[in-house]
């Protein structure tokens, strides 16, 4: 890359056609609006897209050597190019070729001669869907990497956390969540307790049992997780905000920080409390033994309809072969 083209902010396309008449059309059509590339061949497209990863790739089919859809295949078949739309623009206009381009994982199908205003709208489209792609995994790693961060302040190790995660995004499919929305559980529950940051260490860290005025400092935590993920409209940080918030809420409302009671509290903190409280319970710390798994389901019913939501209980227990395979993948390394 050029220093002028690091300093160009627009996105790039990789434009591949063996025709330098059809390559001067779409050069025209799109040259204002974005940085291109150019290839006449597959081979020399996918050394471009290798090496420049285009934000999308407009792709000829009939071409000498390699056609689109075995360059297609090839992109889609390497991690470094999988993820890089690419649309056909081809004169083959046949319903069995469409099929066969969106078979080979192409995202969109325009036939020649092109129209500008198609081909504009098109690639716009496509392009805004990388950027809304794009803003959805910086989200997610931005809360995964606050997540980390309350890790390294409290004793729980990593691996509680993506145990009780995944124990959550179980929970949740059992509950009727979509796929979607378990799996944004699953990203989501690693932030229950990032309000630990703001625990003082003489608290947080303390090796015997805290008396009142450090419960009620410890207490605080799940305010100070809310507030640091902050209020959102939706998505995955309200699901989060919701979850830090919450997680310490009992279904009687004898929990904190709100005293909320039933379904009061959001169905992720009732769900993340359940899968949070049976790995601490199972997992041996430097301050207690693991229970077994039988002791920790009876603490389960016996809590239930007072700490946890009963229906979610039963759920959990009715998922144990997989919550348990869960914690056997995920189980810490005896020293």
């Amino acid at each position: 890359m050029t220093q002028t083209q690091a300093q160009d902010s627009r996105q790039q396309v990789l434009v591949v056609d063996d025709e330098p008449a059809n390559l001067q059309v779409l050069r025209h059509i799109l040259q204002e609006d974005y940085r291109l590339l150019f290839a006449k061949d597959g081979s020399k497209a996918l050394e471009l897209a290798a090496r420049e990863k285009p934000d999308l790739i407009l792709l000829d089919v009939m071409m000498p050597g390699m056609t689109g859809y075995e360059v297609c295949e090839r992109l889609k078949g390497h991690s470094a190019t999988a993820a890089i739309p690419v649309i056909f623009v081809t004169a083959l206009a046949d319903v069995e070729d469409e099929a066969r381009g969106f078979a080979v994982g192409a995202v969109d199908y325009i036939t020649k001669p092109v129209s500008p205003a198609i081909v504009r709208a098109r690639v716009r489209t496509h392009l805004s869907l990388v950027r809304v792609e794009e803003l959805r995994e910086t989200r997610l790693q931005i809360v995964q990497r606050l997540g980390l961060a309350a890790e390294f302040k409290d004793n729980e190790t990593g691996l509680h956390v993506i145990r009780m995660s995944h124990f959550s995004q179980v929970l949740a499919r059992a509950a009727g969540f979509s796929e979607r929305d378990a799996e944004e559980l699953l990203n989501a529950a690693p932030m229950h307790d990032v309000g630990k940051i703001g625990i003082p260490d003489a608290v947080l860290r303390k090796p015997g049992k805290l008396d009142d005025a450090e419960w009620a400092v410890m207490r605080t935590h799940a305010q100070i997780g809310a507030d640091i993920i902050g209020q959102h409209p939706g998505g995955l940080l309200r699901m989060a905000h919701d979850i830090a918030l919450t997680h310490h809420e009992k279904w009687d409302g004898s929990g904190y920080p709100r005293g909320l009671k039933g379904e009061e509290i959001p169905i992720e903190g009732r769900i993340v409390a359940i899968a949070d409280v049976f790995d601490a319970l199972t997992s041996e710390r430097p301050y207690k033994a693991a229970w077994p798994v039988e002791k920790a389901v009876q603490l389960l019913r016996d809590e239930s309809g007072r700490h946890f939501d009963p229906q979610l209980v039963e759920l959990f227990i009715a998922e144990l072969p997989i919550i348990l395979e869960i914690r056997q993948r995920w189980a810490e390394q005896q020293s």
